[in-house]
């Protein structure tokens, strides 16, 4: 089981030499916090105005890899009425831009809904990173410059293999909660309770839903090929949003692409040790450490040598030796402990007395302030190649992250630009990238598992979704996509859920893997954007039941 996970791994290194929002653990403070919806949100003119679904249509063409698409563009919001008593009553605006493919037969044609995740985000980074027909133009792994930004055409955007629909969550992007109300006071209590219904796993999955059955219906795409595309906490909203759509709305998925994953938040190396007596954070998250420390030339011993033979080595040392000590605990000899913290400062590039003190356990955070800590600088979270100044050389763990603090600035005002001047769409309306870390944003966590009666609260783990939703239709494929300086989600983590799901070993073939020598971003890392699209289209194409493009 864990040569065919490492081989996985490894063999991706292959395919190409070398911010943004990740998903977070529910006790992660945010770095990148918003101003709070307030009174803005709950203006009777804007509600009144969003309770009607809005749209703009433009058109344009985009060339990839050489052969030129022309196409039809759609920005707009779907507005999602209440059920039950509150039937009737406009609850959500949620913003999208669709890309339509002209000429191209919408029966036949696929369709892939793509999200960012957070939770709390919108889909900016996707659209103007990776697959929209423009993409910002961002330095690899240093800070870009302030404005003006280069917006450029994007000769890999996913338009060749698939209409493309970027989908923004509840509450953000120019989407509203439509809070109800006579006045600022009830429009308040309105908001918290929309918050409460839409703001949360559950919540979440089902507006979701419920957009893409609107927007199948609005643009007649029933009989489209049909894919989705998270990142990050979308890839946790894509293993619950498949098994609802496909078990409730009776929506088959041809294709489900899951970049940059987390399913099971126990296994997070952020925060790990508030989680005492689970030591696999460690284990899995050891081989980003390496990669991190090779690409930073902190490993003497393999600073000559490539990536890939560090990871093999690296990686099975630590499901072994390593995983044996941790679970040995207190019982774990002096003499013994010893020779792995020798071992793992040889992977990790960390000082030994610094792992015995902290008894042989790492976290994130820690990792990325201590590696670099004799210049005063810190590593990234999302992409651990970026660094960038300490806040406070002497804390424990990092306070930001160089990486999205490096192009963030550009991704946000480069959409900004595009959305109304090419898309002509937003005038007078703001634009939000998140909610992330606003006054009034707070994600429920708890979650009702397939097979549950209740919802439960704790640390959320969705890998039975994405179980059930693969045994309920033993069809769907899965793509699993991350990068190997991804310490939000690390790669190997990745892989470990996907070969824990509690699903027959014929449904495993279901699974393939694709791996960058990037971060959480992969698409922010150029080369590995190009392999990134060829290997999505080709998942497309081979999934959409028809060859059809």
């Amino acid at each position: 089981m864990k040569a065919n996970r490492l081989a996985v791994a490894l063999a991706s290194l292959m395919l190409c030499s070398a911010p943004a929002f990740a998903a977070a653990p529910p006790s992660s403070a945010s770095s990148s916090a918003q101003a709070s919806a307030g009174k803005s949100d709950q203006s009777e003119s804007l509600i009144q105005k969003l309770s009607t679904p809005l749209s703009s249509t433009t058109h344009g063409t985009v060339t990839v890899e050489g052969k030129a698409i022309s196409y039809e563009a759609v920005a707009g919001t779907l507005v999602l009425d209440g059920t039950g008593v509150n039937e009737g009553t406009p609850q959500v605006a949620m913003s999208y831009v669709a890309y339509f493919k002209q000429g191209a037969d919408p029966s036949k044609r696929p369709v892939t809904f793509i999200y960012n995740g957070g939770p709390g985000s919108s889909t900016v980074w996707l659209h103007m990173g990776a697959w929209g027909p423009q993409r910002i133009v961002t330095n690899d792994d240093t800070h870009t410059p302030a404005a003006p930004y280069q917006l450029v055409n994007n000769d890999y955007s996913l338009l060749d293999a698939s209409d493309l629909v970027f989908i923004d969550m509840p509450g953000t992007g120019f989407g509203r909660l439509l809070s109800q109300g006579k006045d600022d006071a009830a429009r308040a209590k309105s908001h918290k309770e929309l918050a409460k219904e839409y703001w949360g796993i559950d919540g979440d999955a089902q507006a979701f839903s419920r957009f893409i059955t609107q927007f199948l219906s609005k643009y007649n795409r029933w009989n489209s090929p049909k894919f989705l595309f998270g990142e990050s906490y979308g890839t946790t909203r894509s293993a619950v949003l498949s098994n609802v759509l496909q078990t409730q709305y009776n929506v088959d998925l041809n294709g489900v692409m899951l970049l940059s994953q987390i399913l099971n938040f126990s296994l997070s190396i952020d925060g790990a040790n508030m989680n005492p007596g689970v030591d696999m954070s460690y284990v899995l998250g050891l081989p980003t450490f390496a990669a991190t420390a090779w690409y930073h030339h902190k490993l003497p011993k393999y600073n000559n040598g490539g990536l890939a033979p560090l990871l093999k080595e690296a990686t099975q040392w630590a499901t072994t030796d390593y995983e044996q000590a941790l679970a040995a605990g207190s019982t774990l000899s002096a003499e013994k402990k010893q020779q792995v913290a020798q071992k793992l400062s040889d992977y990790t590039g960390l000082p030994v007395a610094y792992l015995l003190k902290a008894d042989l356990r790492v976290t994130g955070g820690m990792f990325e302030q201590q590696l670099l800590s004799g210049t005063d600088s810190d590593t990234g979270r999302l992409d651990t190649r970026f660094s960038g100044p300490s806040m406070d050389p002497l804390a424990k763990t990092t306070e930001y992250d160089p990486q999205s603090a490096a192009i963030s600035s550009a991704y946000v005002s480069a959409f900004n630009n595009y959305v109304r001047n090419d898309l002509k769409f937003g005038d007078g309306m703001t634009f939000r990238p998140s909610v992330y870390g606003a006054d009034d944003f707070h994600w429920d966590w708890k979650h009702m598992a397939p097979g549950q009666r209740f919802s439960r609260g704790g640390t959320p783990n969705v890998m039975l979704d994405l179980a059930v939703a693969m045994k309920y239709n033993p069809n769907m494929k899965v793509k699993l996509f991350g990068g190997f300086y991804d310490l939000a989600t690390p790669f190997y983590t990745a892989i470990y859920e996907m070969q824990h799901l509690p699903i027959p070993e014929s449904l495993q073939k279901n699974i393939s893997y694709a791996f960058f020598p990037s971060g959480h971003m992969v698409y922010a890392h150029l080369p590995s954007l190009k392999q990134l699209h060829d290997d999505a289209a080709a998942f497309i194409e081979a999934n959409d039941n028809q060859g059809n493009k």
